[in-house]
C-alpha cells in the first residue's frame, strides 16, 4: 500500500472516530427534553390542572417529580383546598403540554420579553391563579427605583419593575385597571389558547354578520 493510501485511510478513520466521539458526547433531542423536565423538580411552574377545555384553569404549582417512563409531571398545588375538599393540598399528574416554566427570578438575561400589546398568561396579584392579560408596558420601559438599582445590575433592576398588565374580565368602574406583575410570573400565552380565541372571534364575526343581513 502506498504512502498516499495510508494517509487517506488514516484520515478516514480519524473522521469516523471524531464523529463517533461527538455522537456519544452529544445527547439526543429527546434526552435533552427529559433532562429539562427533570430539572423542574422542586420548582414552581404554571400548570393547566383541568382536562375540561371550557374551564381552562392555570395555577402556580410545585413540581414534585417527573416520570421518565410515562412522561408525566407530578405537581402539588400548595394552596389548601376549601372546606368541601377537606382543606388538603392537591396533587396532579400532567403532561408536558400542561406545564409552562417560569423565568428565573434572579437571572433575567435569558428571559423572553413581551412587547406592549402582547397577550400573555400572568399570575393575578395576591393569588396563585394565572389569567390572560395584555401587556401595557414592559419592565424596561417603566420608571425604576433608584435605590434598588444601586444594589443590582442594570438588567435585573429593569426587570424588578415588573410588567404593567390589563387582565381580561378584570373590569372596575367600567374600565380595566392596570396591575403590576413581577416579570417572573408572566409566561407566553399557549398557542392553542390563541387559536381558541381566534375561533371565538371568527364565530362572533360570523354571527354578527348574519344578524346584520
Amino acid at each position: 500500500m502506498s504512502l498516499t493510501s495510508n494517509i487517506a485511510d488514516g484520515r478516514k478513520k480519524k473522521r469516523r472516530r471524531m464523529k463517533s466521539d461527538s455522537d456519544i458526547s452529544r445527547p439526543s433531542p429527546m434526552q435533552s427534553h427529559i433532562d429539562a423536565c427533570v430539572s423542574f423538580k422542586d420548582k414552581q411552574v404554571a400548570a393547566r390542572v383541568t382536562s375540561d377545555a371550557k374551564m381552562d384553569e392555570w395555577f402556580v404549582v410545585k413540581v414534585i417529580n417527573f416520570d421518565e417512563k410515562t412522561k408525566k409531571f407530578e405537581v402539588l398545588d400548595e394552596e389548601a383546598g376549601d372546606d368541601e375538599e377537606g382543606g388538603v393540598q392537591k396533587t396532579y399528574k400532567l403532561s408536558a403540554s400542561c406545564i409552562i416554566p417560569f423565568p428565573e427570578r434572579n437571572d433575567p438575561s435569558g428571559t423572553q420579553e413581551f412587547p406592549a400589546g402582547r397577550n400573555v398568561l400572568a399570575v393575578y396579584p395576591e393569588t396563585t391563579a394565572l389569567y390572560k392579560a395584555t401587556v401595557i408596558s414592559t419592565p424596561r420601559k417603566r420608571k425604576s427605583d433608584s435605590h434598588v438599582c444601586k444594589l443590582t445590575s442594570n438588567l435585573l433592576c429593569a426587570y424588578l419593575r415588573g410588567y404593567l398588565l390589563e387582565f381580561d374580565d378584570d373590569e372596575e368602574d367600567g374600565a380595566l385597571p392596570q396591575r403590576t406583575v413581577p416579570f417572573h410570573k408572566v409566561v407566553p400565552l399557549p398557542e392553542w389558547h390563541r387559536q381558541r380565541d381566534l375561533c371565538i372571534k371568527m364565530r362572533l364575526n360570523s354571527e354578527f354578520g348574519v344578524l346584520n343581513m
